[in-house]
């Protein structure tokens, strides 16, 4: 208890501090001062003065659009009827229902040895987050499978932009990735447990972009299932009109770049925003094919009439107003001349909206990351809060007490090591209880989150955060300690433990 109270009392004078200032400030002090972890948060990689943005650009689907829940689950029973149906699998795997909790964003997937898991950023495997169908695989199978190590070599691992080349292991960054992480984990259960063989890269393909999840966005089954009943899939309507009419009324220039169709956007925008949602827009383009649009200058622009048909003149200048489908970044920057660090493009896929603006042109881009909604309320839990303290200062004190080499001093070692392993699985489980964080293994970044702060200036859960910036505000990226840097206080702490016999207690304490 003595070393929980030490160690804690630098973050309650922090937040003493915090509260002091939004107490007296309330209209002044931003999200991210009040609260270092909160879902109307915009987190910065990198400083980006809003003052010096003056063209807004933005994804539609899970960036203007945000989805609920339900959407997922039509995507897995359509995909998994499909498998069944078309393909002639087994008639039980439709006993299987979606798990609305399984499955988290960022996993990667083993296609030739049929594995769902975590990865960090230096490419290694996360134990205890490895599964094969819905069962975790044992730590010492992992090491066996890859060859007595947990690290996944470069060339096996997808590509700097997400590109599988050959089969063996994919990464999902999309959201819409996570009923089909969910199917292929269901159909690998299956024949587990029924003893079938089956080939894994076989359910792979079936499953996957080109076959039944494909299915589900290629024929356009989501597109009507959305446009059906759009109060049901769709969520936060109010906040994109706020966040639109705010920018225009500040003399912002905005644009759209989606790959979904008009028609389908057409009517999303206009629940959400109303018949005249062209209007915010001083340039839209559907169908746009990205990645594809921001890396290469093939496909010219065309135009759509007001019914949706395409037109065949040739496109000079792309006027407000109008439709446009296709095209290419280059055309759109030579026709628009809006370049650098004044554009601010947001997305939700790290890959195929944020990559080529960040690396090859220049853009401030942002991130749209709806999980932060629930990552944060976990991480303001005061459980999560109590164990990561603990843990933390359990590192620390492991890092000196391994010095030591007497028998008692072993003991403690040890029976500490237990307890730092008990805490990374309770902290993980505050997550997700198969894969935890989308952000952290057990105390590094993951892979995903190394791709979020490589191709993304900020981050936010949705678009909506934007409301509660001033739009001339400077957002500050966090010095955070390098690791031969220590925080002042940190330093200040062991500089007084070195002058005691600090060690030697804390043995005995626990």
């Amino acid at each position: 208890m003595e070393t929980h109270l030490t160690l804690s009392v630098y973050y309650v004078v922090s937040l003493l501090q915090c509260m002091s200032l939004c107490c007296l400030f309330p209209d002044l002090i931003p999200p991210s001062v009040c609260n270092l972890l909160n879902s109307s948060t915009i987190y910065a990689n990198n400083e980006v003065s809003l003052a010096e943005v003056d063209i807004y650009g933005f994804d539609y689907d899970y960036t203007l659009a945000l989805y609920s829940d339900a959407l997922n689950t039509m995507i897995y029973n359509t995909a998994r009827d499909f498998l069944i149906e078309h393909f002639k699998y087994p008639e039980g795997i439709r006993k299987y229902d979606y798990i609305p909790n399984f499955a988290a964003r960022g996993l990667h997937y083993d296609i030739q040895k049929g594995l769902l898991m975590k990865i960090d950023a230096f490419h290694y495997i996360q134990l205890g987050t490895v599964y094969r169908g819905l069962n975790p695989v044992p730590d010492e199978e992992v090491l066996r499978l890859y060859g007595g190590t947990h690290h996944v070599p470069l060339q096996q691992v997808s590509g700097f932009y997400g590109k599988v080349s050959g089969p063996k292991v994919k990464q999902f960054m999309d959201i819409f990735s996570i009923p089909e992480m969910t199917l292929l984990a269901v159909a690998n259960d299956f024949f587990i447990s029924n003893d079938i063989e089956y080939d894994p890269e076989h359910l792979y393909k079936d499953v996957s972009v080109s076959e039944a999840i494909g299915m589900v966005h290629i024929k356009g089954y989501m597109y009507k299932w959305i446009m059906q009943d759009l109060e049901k899939y769709i969520l936060g309507r109010d906040e994109t009109y706020a966040v639109l009419h705010r920018l225009v009324s500040h003399g912002k220039k905005l644009f759209l770049i989606t790959n979904s169709p008009f028609s389908f956007v057409d009517k999303g925008m206009r629940y959400m925003v109303g018949k005249d949602w062209r209007d915010f827009f001083d340039v839209v383009i559907v169908q746009a094919d990205k990645p594809h649009f921001f890396n290469d200058c093939v496909k010219p622009f065309r135009r759509l009439d007001g019914n949706g048909d395409l037109q065949w003149d040739k496109i000079n200048s792309l006027d407000k107003g109008q439709i446009y489908k296709q095209g290419n970044l280059y055309d759109f920057l030579r026709l628009t001349g809006w370049r650098g660090s004044s554009v601010l493009y947001f997305g939700d896929h790290l890959y195929s909206d944020l990559a080529d603006l960040m690396l090859r042109h220049g853009w401030r881009t942002g991130a749209i990351v709806p999980e932060l909604d629930l990552e944060t309320k976990v991480v303001n839990t005061e459980q999560y809060a109590q164990s990561l303290t603990w843990l933390q200062a359990l590192t620390g004190l492991l890092e000196r007490m391994q010095m030591h080499r007497d028998s008692q001093s072993r003991e403690v070692l040890q029976d500490w090591l237990k307890e730092r392993e008990e805490l990374r699985l309770r902290t993980k489980n505050l997550f997700n209880p198969q894969f935890g964080s989308i952000f952290r293994t057990c105390h590094n970044p993951t892979y995903f989150s190394r791709r979020l702060c490589r191709f993304s200036d900020v981050y936010m859960a949705s678009i909506s955060c934007l409301l509660n910036y001033d739009l001339s505000y400077t957002f500050y990226p966090r010095r955070t300690p390098l690791q031969h840097e220590a925080p002042l206080w940190m330093d200040q702490l062991c500089t007084g433990c070195m002058k005691t016999p600090f060690l030697e207690e804390m043995a005995h304490i626990r």
